[in-house]
């Protein structure tokens, strides 16, 4: 049933009707919707009047909404409920849609209708948002190419469409690892294990314990199993994902991407492809990231060192005379935290539980900005997810989507997506958010636990929910999270903070069984321990931010691994520390453009972050009404509307240094 697809969608609250819709629906209509939206082009760019705003700008702006309906549906499924059928259409849609943008981007007479009115702009009388539009469309056709001729023109499209091939197979390579590895334990390998661990791995083996490749329960394992042999398997299978040989090896994938992106960007005339891709960014230069990342990398590996040693003469103690290896970091920090910060991971884990993480999440999102939400009722693409509407003072909102256990068909981490985006123009559009994560799914009739970890992440991505949701601008493609890539992160790591909020632990981390608030020396000891291990975790992700960085900054490697070997030589990474992210299960940098030679944007996010919580207790406190007021009007609300650096400066008055990030993290001298 094509039509529910590609008409406006008649769901309850607007919703796709997800019930009338079949795998055989997404073909036929991702052709016609593709013929539509090249009609409308053709439309714009063969109009014999003059150019306007209204008849160029605008129409672009207002084309595709049939495409854009039916990719919207099939993306948000093919990440989060994948099968045979939707991994061949993925395969087939990209070197598609590749063609068709790769047609609008070099369509001169459309081009240059735009860049008469680039020209003009001056005369044309525009508005912010308006001259906003203006800029951003041409902008857009320039880095894409628009101003290439004959051949460049013709290589720039060949190059797009192997990158967007490239990218889909890389995510299904990683997914397909991840889906078919297990290590099955034995009764006795249970020994030492937490209840929850031992519960998840059952359901994970349908009553026989496995551990699989799923964070939910890798990361748990390596934490508490007292095997090293096991522990050894286990993360050497993790570390091995996209690298394993055949079919699935994402390794020969990343080089070609690489050298596919350096021709990208030459072709468009710049030195290097993040050149080209920073232009865009707050930090403006690969100069500027270096230096932020290389600013806090000696703090976090001196702690890092330090903390090795402590881990070590523990396992000295234990009669192990080898090296700390990247297998025990795990377990002996978990058994060192219990000892200093008396915080147990099972005995801290049932105060976390997901519906009342959830509860929290939304009571802080009333509180700060007056959101409220009621559940819904209505049919979803998977029976695990949820759905509630959103309203303020009696209004609609958005409806916001919750999908929060991991399954086989599900793409590994955590993100926040949208069925829909904010838009006021042609019509009012509210949005439809769904935070997508990968929890251990419990027993039939046992509350959903969660780590400290896991509740943080749950924060996050619902930071970036209130980003789409409280956004209030003109045109959907500058709404919500439609902003600079260093600049996203902010709302989503701002929001975890809230989950730090003493008062917040105290009304929701309640005992799953007992439904008794978590003692006050344990809410203690999870804010003590807040920075705790905080080395170890600043050292793998700035392995990875600078190996991504050092790919696209110069000439494109030969050999991707042998590059990224040599940048962890000359940092010296620390041997027990993997990079969190390594290149062949790297899909931030290469199931896609999103965070190539970006994945540096978490911390200079987490610069702004940091200042801006601090601007929440300088006013008074986390629920300072005033901050969140001008938090939403100057941040939340206003989308790509303006540069993120006007945005963060009418909120804080200037911009952030790197100090209120080392303080944040423990690692301030």
């Amino acid at each position: 049933m094509i039509d529910a697809l590609m008409q406006p969608w008649d769901g309850p609250f607007g919703l796709p009707r997800f019930d009338a819709i079949s795998d055989s629906d997404f073909e036929p209509a991702f052709e016609a919707a593709l013929a539509a939206h090249k009609a409308e082009i053709d439309a714009i760019a063969q109009n014999p009047e003059a150019p306007t705003f209204a008849n160029t700008i605008q129409a672009i702006e207002g084309s595709g909404f049939a495409l854009d309906r039916v990719l919207s549906v099939f993306y948000n499924l093919a990440g989060s409920d994948s099968n045979d059928k939707r991994q061949e259409l993925q395969r087939e849609f990209a070197p598609k849609l590749s063609a068709h943008y790769s047609d609008i981007n070099a369509n001169r007479p459309l081009f240059d209708r735009v860049e008469t009115l680039w020209n003009q702009r001056d005369e044309l009388g525009l508005d912010e948002q308006d001259a906003r539009l203006l800029y951003l469309t041409r902008r857009g056709f320039v880095r894409s190419g628009a101003a290439l001729d004959g051949d460049q023109a013709d290589r720039m499209r060949e190059v797009m469409s192997r990158l967007s091939s490239l990218g889909t197979q890389f995510t299904q390579n990683l997914l397909k690892d991840e889906s078919s590895w297990k290590m099955e334990l034995a009764e006795d390998q249970l020994d030492g294990l937490p209840d929850f661990l031992i519960s998840a791995a059952r359901r994970a083996g349908n009553g026989k314990p496995v551990i699989t490749l799923s964070r939910s329960l890798i990361v748990p394992f390596l934490q508490f199993c007292p095997d090293r042999t096991l522990r050894e398997t286990a993360y050497k299978a993790w570390a091995a994902r996209g690298a394993n040989g055949g079919e699935t090896d994402n390794r020969g994938i990343a080089t070609e991407m690489l050298n596919l992106r350096e021709e990208r960007a030459k072709l468009l005339g710049y030195d290097s492809f993040s050149a080209f891709k920073l232009e865009t960014e707050m930090a403006g230069t690969p100069e500027r990231v270096r230096d932020l990342l290389m600013q806090v990398w000696a703090p976090a590996r001196a702690q890092a060192d330090a903390d090795a040693a402590v881990l070590t003469e523990m396992m000295r103690c234990d009669g192990i005379n080898g090296d700390l290896e990247a297998w025990d970091w795990r377990f002996y920090s978990e058994r060192r935290r219990q000892a200093e910060h008396s915080l147990d991971e099972a005995k801290l884990k049932p105060y976390f539980q997901l519906d009342k993480m959830i509860e929290a999440a939304f009571d802080c999102s009333t509180r700060l900005f007056g959101l409220e939400f009621k559940t819904l009722d209505v049919p979803l693409y998977h029976t695990d997810a949820r759905a509630w509407e959103v309203t303020r003072g009696g209004q609609h909102v958005a409806v916001f989507v919750g999908d929060y256990f991991a399954r086989p068909s599900k793409r590994s981490g955590a993100w926040c997506s949208a069925f829909q985006s904010q838009a006021d123009w042609p019509h009012h559009q509210a949005p439809i958010v769904v935070n997508v994560c990968n929890f251990a799914q419990p027993d039939e009739g046992r509350a959903a636990l969660l780590s400290y970890d896991d509740a943080r992440t749950l924060f996050h991505e619902f930071g970036h929910a209130l980003h789409q949701m409280l956004s209030d601008v003109r045109y959907g493609s500058m709404s919500g999270t439609s902003v600079a890539r260093d600049f996203v992160e902010l709302p989503s790591q701002l929001y975890e903070h809230w989950l730090e909020v003493p008062e917040v632990l105290a009304q929701f981390a309640v005992h799953a069984e007992t439904g008794e608030p978590m003692p006050q020396e344990m809410a203690d000891a999870v804010l003590g321990a807040a920075t705790y291990d905080m080395g170890f975790q600043t050292v793998e992700y700035l392995g990875s931010a600078l190996v991504d960085l050092a790919f696209h900054e110069g000439a494109a490697p030969e050999d991707a691994m042998a590059k990224q070997a040599e940048v962890l030589a000359a940092i010296d990474m620390p041997k027990a520390i993997g990079m969190r992210h390594a290149t062949p299960q790297f899909a931030h940098v290469f199931a896609g453009d999103g965070y190539s030679s970006g994945y540096y944007s978490y911390m200079w996010s987490e610069v702004m972050d940091a200042d801006a919580f601090d601007a929440f207790k300088e006013a008074g406190g986390a629920f300072d009404a005033a901050t969140a007021a001008s938090l939403q009007a100057n941040i939340l609300s206003m989308g790509g509307s303006k540069p993120a650096e006007d945005l963060y400066t009418a909120f804080r008055g200037r911009m952030p240094g790197v100090e209120a990030l080392l303080k944040g993290r423990g690692l301030a001298a």
